[in-house]
């Protein structure tokens, strides 16, 4: 991140900064644990407890190669998108339990936030499940070993970015991180947590990045499968790992990049972006599952759902820049002079 923002790193703690995690893991548990007078303190003790905790159980129907499942479901997927939905009534519950405005405002803009985008990926999982005939994850990865990565598709493709996009909102990462917009809400729902509290509400944000990007090679590249002309180089696992770190770097390079957007944007984005192009998604996904299955009339089916989605796009595309336009037109022209 220092390099993407043209700035000095950490350099200190270990050859070349590599340390500096673990200095500041210790740091934070060190620090004294503040709680406001005012604060509920049972709830200010359990939500860094509990907003933790549904993100590690994610990684137990993650399918990190071949029969490396921990809980291997039938319905791991539904399991998965419940457990990463946990985090909307913590981030109330945390805001509330530290009777700061601040923190209240924080939690109700991660509530609006999350509720949004989650209906648009949970929507582009669906089409995944249609195609593959499964909620089981180890399924949906040996359905791809057959019919090819699904993110190498039109729809899974398309998919994709849309999950990519409504994982970063969940996972309050940059640029959807308004409940902890520092330059408004000082840290939004976590502002009146120190130390170790802190240090949980941080490792659960970087952890279910992390989970997220894993579920998304699961469920469009493959999981542990390998590259076409690198089969059998490495491990499943190796594999796994490799293509989740570079989806999860692709993240940071947001967080160094890109502008935090206004909460009236980041909400118009979801409802009328995102989520009509989902239900385009279903509707290409089951164009191609009818064109394209067994390899028949591919021609077909790619210009079908090229067509499709390019003309969504463009239609929701222009429907929101409009929308934009709509909402920043300054209501007193005298004033905007």
């Amino acid at each position: 991140m220092a390099r993407i923002q043209d700035r000095i790193g950490p350099n200190r703690v270990g050859p070349w900064g590599l340390l500096q995690p673990l200095a500041d893991g210790v740091k934070m548990v060190l620090k004294e644990d503040i709680i406001p007078v005012g604060a509920d303190k049972l709830v200010h003790f359990l939500t860094p407890v509990l907003s933790v905790s549904p993100v590690l159980m994610l990684f137990l129907f993650l399918p990190f190669g071949k029969g490396m499942v921990a809980s291997d479901l039938n319905v791991g997927v539904l399991f998965f998108l419940a457990l990463s939905s946990v985090h909307t009534p913590l981030a109330i519950a945390a805001g509330w339990g530290a009777r700061s405005k601040f923190s209240v405002l924080g939690g109700m803009r991660a509530a609006a936030q999350l509720l949004s985008y989650e209906i648009p990926m949970v929507v582009v999982v669906i089409a995944v499940v249609m195609v593959s005939g499964s909620m089981n994850m180890g399924a949906i990865v040996d359905a791809q070993e057959t019919a090819g990565w699904y993110g190498l598709t039109p729809w899974g493709a398309c998919a994709f970015v849309i999950f990519i996009i409504a994982a970063t909102a969940e996972s309050n990462r940059t640029p959807f991180d308004m409940s902890e917009a520092e330059s408004e809400l000082v840290a939004g729902f976590h502002t009146e947590y120190s130390g170790f509290k802190f240090a949980l509400f941080q490792m659960g944000e970087f952890l279910s990045a992390f989970a997220t990007g894993g579920m998304a090679v699961a469920l469009f590249f493959g999981g542990g499968l390998p590259l076409p002309f690198l089969g059998g180089l490495l491990p499943s696992w190796i594999w796994f790992f490799l293509k989740t770190l570079f989806i999860f770097i692709v993240l940071i390079w947001f967080r160094g990049t890109l502008p935090r957007f206004r909460i009236d944007h980041l909400l118009a984005i979801a409802w009328k972006f995102l989520f009509p192009l989902s239900l385009l998604v279903i509707i290409a996904a089951a164009g191609w599952q009818y064109l394209a299955v067994d390899g028949h009339n591919l021609v077909g089916a790619w210009a079908f759902d090229g067509v499709l989605l390019l003309a969504g796009y463009w239609a929701l595309t222009t429907i929101l820049f409009n929308e934009f336009e709509r909402i920043n037109r300054p209501r007193n022209m005298a004033h905007a002079r």
